[in-house]
């Protein structure tokens, strides 16, 4: 029985099995695939007297003993590993859990030394989910007891883990509570406890010990896996072999050994030689691979030999002078080598060994220097030789002189290191792009600033493409910000092959990922039945797999779905125009052409994108990047658009997110966006206020045709209505040519009396004034792009109709000089158009006719409703059908003729709207109160319908009234307080049903009546909250003596129940209960719900009201201004503009003002300068701020300590000198003393005497 065998059987107690079996089953494979190793030979250890093996165990634990040939001639003098020991499946593995520390469990894993680096790389990260390395310091030497230096101790906790925090770096160790392990362990914890939790998460902290060095190791094994294992540790403050619980994770390497140290050291050599062939980023998507830096901490004769292992597989080494043997000779090796050249014909190697070795002199001296510093150990000549391999391999060593130069700066000292070890291995590299990408790789802006961008280096567009592809992928928003201020060009950068391949680097934990990847399987479904392409009809199909590759990757087509879900119908498909998509095809045709198009040579992919800034500001909203999208969007053009649009699309993912978290930071730069819309838009109609309104009205061609308007109205940005701009906008559309002071009872009393229109009552804008504000384009583009034009926005810039456009065209088109006025409709057609064609007209129109509507309606209902055919019905019940007939032709209309080009997409629409709904309500009941009134058998059911359906169409007033300032907000409180009844009523039919049920069943148990038991079940109950009890029925001193029978059969004829008096007093202690329920908590708790709701809504009763104000001035500006049932002379005259002269509608775009040219870019222009004056102040505020003076400050003060402590080294420095100096005139004073009293040399002058320099100082 072997010394593992005794371990497993006796150690499956100390792992106590807590976890799920989820994670049990996640790595039950492994001990298939992982192995352990145990001694079966042993070798006798002749300092034990033959009681040991050589590997540390006795000698009843091994099977055989090992001997040098089968004739046993010899036994056999050195234990092996490979040799002497045997693998089997390991049975150690899972969580650690250290007793009594108080923090999350570990990871651990028993190891053979042979095992390969590439499985145990991806268990750590991709089941036991440690984040991917950015860089790997390995901390080796000061092992056992050996005493560390403080300034060792400074370095690991204030350079070290802080170097790892802003890396994210992964630290191997020892993992031992000994040494330097313990040192990095206690960094890590000091870090942990004063570091926030993201922080934290950053630094790994990864323990290699040998598994036959740890203390207590017996608790850890466990065939079938700990979840976790219960280790307990020494509670002592000495050095000890148990496992430091500052790790996250823990390889415990087995070479069969037991006792000994550096089992693991080929092991770790190789882990690190892997893990340095690996690539940064997510998913490996980084432009370097994963720089590892050796730290040698002391050490003794065997870390030379583990320097020089290292170094021959290229792994640079940074060396802490003044901490220990090995690191003190190797420092000297390299800084003190007097210039002795190696031999004549000695030449490099590969491995970096020489040819022909190094001459006799440098050979003498290193022996004189290791017998300095490593004066007990033996095999001299093997250690003279690895001291000589490492100076050969110099170029891959740093040396850090810590008690010099101290801590503050190890992160550079770190990046220095790597990028003097990867320019020797790069040979033709540029040693600054290898700075950069480190620097990218550790997210380390300031040293990129402070070394490579401050001016010296001119970067060209080739060194900087690879760094932006890796900050961009891995969400480093500062070095995107540092690449585009210094020379990469985003226009050559981003082609739509780039933004693709962005598009597939995305999360796959995200929100976005998943949606993508649901749109890239239908078309993938689809793609299955598709004819497969002849490889010989494309040139890009190479093997045989590439053809269906090429369709099943991710492309534009399938972001673009994923924003058509997202934006709906507010924009046109977004990147149709690069796929050679028609906006109105079909989603199965347009699936089958990508596929097609896919399949072929996708040239749109080498296009560069058209609005790269844009793009890339989608790409990192649909991620919820918030940084990274700020930037875009501040780089991005059209930005009140944009911002409107970020927020658009994050509260549509927000509603989709499962995650709280996640979901909560969506809201908030939802939010955060729509603050910047406002602000921008605010800074722009302060200064021009007729710009701002062409801002808000203009169509994008970079957002598929869409409006600022439009975009906050599927945005629900609520906010960006209640700016003074939107609003002064929306007036003056709302009053058409009409001045906005004008009373409503001139508008009442010119809409019964027309002929006013002709006179004073309402006052017009003149004329001129129109074709001043249709010039006045085309005045101000001479005009500066700072504002302060004078221009005068009209409605004119809002075309109604086309002969209002032919008039417009008619001004453009005439000569500057020319004084004649353009040809204009005489002053009474005029002057109609002006008044009638307002949305205010329309709208009062519409108010007045509806309330005849139901004046009408109420007769027919209450008056003239007359019998079924023949004899009815009557003639104003026949003008009632006409008129709702009306109203179901406007209804139509708004259905099918009006939005989105896609007919479904407006239905859509037009169900989503809730009085639209409500309409559609009252219509159906009408209809079919109409079908029921035509009958006799059915006649009285249609009478009660219509009566039914003119509740409905009376309820429809409340919409009508939105309009007003202080009814409005009061129909938002009344429309969310109905949503607080329903949470009322669920409360209160819990308690009718308990009640009634209970009542029923203690007083009239033998009533099997349905239509009874339903009155006393519900009925009573509800009408005994407001104070209607029969007492007589439920008190037995109150119940009158009436004729009653409890003959069941009498009482299904109709006769009346005796009430049962057995359980009388339970009956009035539940009413009490009831009433006390019903009647005190739920009727308050209802009273407060609402008392919740209308505090909340009147907080910001004036922006629900400005924004709800908009729908209604959109629906009554597209409606044709004849109100019901005179519209259906709109709708004839609209019938025929449309389909039969086929004149395009433009007053159906919702007034959409679309321009080109240079009037388009000045307005671009226009609002750049506004967003960057924007800017300007919000930075100036912050930089103004009490938290960015403290900051200042802080680093003023840090700097200052800085300079103190650097005054108190040159003050130390200059006690030594002062020391020394006085040390050297003492004996030159002694040295003056004896020639003096000897007689071989005589003065011809007397000693110089000592000058006084005291009545020099300043008195």
């Amino acid at each position: 029985m072997n010394d593992g065998e005794k371990e497993s059987n006796g150690g499956g107690a100390g792992g106590g099995r807590k976890a799920s079996s989820k994670k049990e089953k996640d790595q039950s494979w492994v001990p298939k695939i992982i192995k352990k190793r145990v001694c079966t030979s042993f070798v006798e250890d002749s300092f034990s007297n033959g009681a040991l093996c050589q590997c540390g165990g006795v000698r009843d634990l091994h099977d055989s003993v090992a001997m040098a040939d089968c004739f046993g001639a010899a036994i056999v003098m050195r234990w092996d590993s490979r040799q002497h020991s045997s693998e089997s499946p390991t049975d150690a593995f899972g969580e650690l859990e250290f007793a009594g520390a108080g923090r999350r469990h570990s990871h651990f894993l028993r190891l053979s030394c042979d095992t390969p680096p590439q499985i145990v790389y991806t268990l750590m990260t991709a089941h036991w989910g440690l984040p991917s390395p950015n860089l790997v310091v390995s901390v080796v030497g000061g092992d056992g007891h050996e005493k560390i230096k403080p300034w060792v101790r400074d370095v690991l906790r204030n350079g070290l883990v802080r170097a790892a925090q802003s890396t994210g770096a992964w630290i191997l160790t020892g993992g031992l509570r000994e040494g330097v392990a313990r040192c990095v362990g206690e960094a890590v914890r000091d870090h942990s406890a004063a570091a926030p939790a993201s922080s934290q998460k950053k630094v790994i902290a990864v323990g290699l010990a040998p598994w036959g060095l740890v203390h207590n190791r017996q608790q850890l094994v466990n065939p079938q896996g700990s979840f976790p294992a219960r280790y307990y540790v020494q509670n002592t403050t000495r050095d000890s072999c148990c496992l430091d619980n500052n790790c996250q994770a823990f390889l415990l390497v087995d070479d069969g050994s037991v006792g000994r140290r550096g089992g693991e050291t080929v092991f770790r050599a190789n882990l690190e030689d892997y893990i340095s062939h690996q690539r940064t980023g997510i998913w490996g998507s980084g432009s370097i691979e994963i720089p590892v830096l050796c730290m040698l901490i002391s050490g003794d004769s065997s870390m030379l030999e583990r320097v020089d292992v290292s170094l021959r597989k290229a792994t640079p080494w940074l060396v802490l002078a003044g901490s220990g043997p090995a690191a003190d000779l190797i420092s000297e090796l390299l800084h003190k080598l007097p210039p002795v050249p190696l031999s004549p014909a000695s030449t490099a190697s590969e491995g970096g060994e020489s040819a022909e070795g190094p001459s006799p002199e440098l050979r003498d001296w290193v022996r004189d220097r290791v017998r300095r510093h490593l004066p007990a150990e033996g095999e001299l000549e093997k250690q003279v030789d690895r001291a000589v391999s490492i100076y050969q391999n110099r170029d891959l060593i740093t040396v850090f002189h810590g008690e010099q130069d101290g801590s503050d700066d190890f992160d550079t000292v770190l990046l220095k290191a790597l990028v003097r070890a990867s320019k020797r291995l790069g040979g033709e590299a540029c040693e600054c792009t290898e700075e950069l990408k480190l620097a990218v790789a550790w997210n380390r802006v300031d040293i990129a600033k402070a070394e490579l961008f401050n001016g010296d280096i001119q970067w060209k567009y080739d060194d900087l493409e690879d760094s932006m592809t890796d900050a961009l992928v891995n969400d480093k928003p500062q070095f995107v910000r540092l690449f585009c201020e210094n020379g990469l060009n985003i226009l050559d950068y981003l082609t739509y092959q780039r933004l693709e391949s962005l598009y597939r680097s995305v999360s796959d934990t995200s929100l976005a990922f998943t949606l993508l990847q649901r749109r890239l399987g239908e078309r993938q479904a689809l793609a299955g039945s598709l004819p497969n392409v002849d490889a010989a009809s494309t040139g890009l199909l190479k093997t045989p797999q590439s053809e269906p590759a090429l369709a099943m990757e991710l492309s534009l087509f399938e972001v673009s779905r994923l924003l058509w879900d997202l934006l709906g119908d507010v924009c046109q498909p977004f990147y149709f125009g690069p796929l050679g998509l028609d906006p109105s095809t079909s989603t199965r045709k347009a699936l089958r052409y990508v596929n097609k198009l896919l399949m072929g040579e996708c040239v749109y992919r080498a296009q560069r994108c058209l609005s790269p800034w844009a793009a890339l500001f989608i790409w990192a909203v649909l991620q919820n990047r918030s940084e990274m999208a700020t930037y875009f969007w501040e780089m991005a053009g059209e930005s009140v658009l944009s911002a409107l649009g970020g927020c658009k699309m994050l509260r549509e993912l927000s509603k989709l997110e499962s995650e709280t978290e996640t979901k909560l930071a969506m809201k908030e730069l939802a939010q955060k966006f729509e603050d910047l819309a406002h602000d921008v838009f605010g800074e722009c109609y302060q200064n021009t206020e007729s710009r701002s309104f062409m801002l808000l009205i203009r169509k994008s061609v970079v957002w598929g045709g869409a409006t600022c308007l439009q975009m906050s109205t599927a945005a629900d940005a609520r906010l960006f209505f209640s700016h003074d701009g939107v609003q002064s906008l929306l007036s003056q559309i709302w009053w058409g040519d009409m001045e906005r002071s004008t009373a409503v009872w001139k508008l009442v009393l010119t809409f019964f009396l027309p002929p006013l229109l002709y006179t004073d009552l309402i006052d017009f804008r003149e004329q001129e004034e129109e074709v001043k504000s249709v010039m006045a384009p085309h005045i101000g583009d001479t005009d500066s792009l700072d504002g302060n034009d004078g221009t005068v926005f009209s409605l004119a810039d809002i075309i109604q109709s086309e002969e209002d456009a032919e008039e417009f065209r008619a001004l453009k088109e005439k000569k500057e000089g020319a004084s004649r006025s353009p040809s204009r409709r005489p002053f009474l057609v005029h002057r109609w158009r002006q008044f009638w064609f307002a949305p205010v007209t329309s709208f009062l129109g519409n108010v007045l006719m509806y309330h005849l509507f139901l004046c009408l309606f109420a007769y027919v209902l209450l008056v003239d409703f007359k019998p079924p055919p023949p004899d009815g019905p009557s003639v104003a019940e026949f003008v009632l059908y006409f008129w709702v007939f009306t109203l179901v032709c406007e209804e139509i209309r708004q259905t099918f003729f009006v939005g989105s080009s896609f007919v479904t997409q407006r239905m859509k629409n037009y169900i989503q709207d809730v009085w639209n709904k409500c309409d559609l309500t009252a219509i159906c009941l009408f209809m079919l109160a109409l079908c029921c009134r035509m009958f006799p058998w059915s006649y009285d059911f249609g009478r009660c319908l219509m009566s039914i359906d003119f509740m409905v169409f009376t309820l429809r007033l409340i919409h009508i009234f939105a309009i007003h300032r202080q009814l409005g907000p009061k129909i938002i409180i009344v429309g969310k307080m109905v949503k607080d009844v329903f949470f009322f009523l669920f409360f209160l039919a819990v308690w009718l049903l308990a009640h009634g049920v209970a009542n029923q069943a203690l007083l009239y148990s033998y009533d099997s009546r349905p239509n009874w038991i339903f009155r006393r079940v519900f009925y009573r109950p509800y009408l005994h909250i407001f104070g209607q009890i029969p007492i007589d029925e439920m008190d037995i001193d109150k119940m009158e003596k009436e004729k009653c029978t409890t003959n069941t059969t009498l009482i299904d004829g109709g006769a009346e129940p005796c009430l049962s008096t057995y359980a009388n007093w339970l009956v009035v202690i539940l009413l009490v209960v009831y009433l006390l329920f019903t009647n005190i908590v739920l009727v308050n708790m209802l009273i407060a719900m609402f008392s919740y709701t209308f505090s909340k809504v009147q907080e910001r009763s004036d922006t629900y009201w400005k924004f709800q104000r908009y729908n209604l001035i959109v629906e009554y500006h597209s409606r044709p201004f004849l109100p019901p049932p005179f519209i259906i002379i709109s709708h004839i005259h609209l019938l025929i503009k449309r389909y039969i002269r086929r004149i395009p509608s433009v007053k159906s775009q919702h007034f959409a003002l679309d321009l080109r040219g240079r009037k388009a870019s000045r307005l671009n222009t226009w609002e750049a300068i506004q967003k960057e004056t924007l800017l300007s102040a919000q930075n100036k505020r912050q930089r103004e701020s009490d938290t960015a003076r403290l900051k200042r400050t802080s680093v003023k003060v840090d700097s200052v300590l800085k300079q103190m402590a650097e005054i108190r080294d040159h003050d130390r420095r200059l006690r030594l000198l002062e020391a020394e100096l006085e040390f050297c005139c003492s004996a030159l004073s002694w040295m003056a003393d004896a020639l003096t009293q000897s007689e071989v040399i005589r003065a011809e002058r007397p000693a110089p005497l000592l000058r006084d320099l005291t009545p020099l100082s300043p008195s």
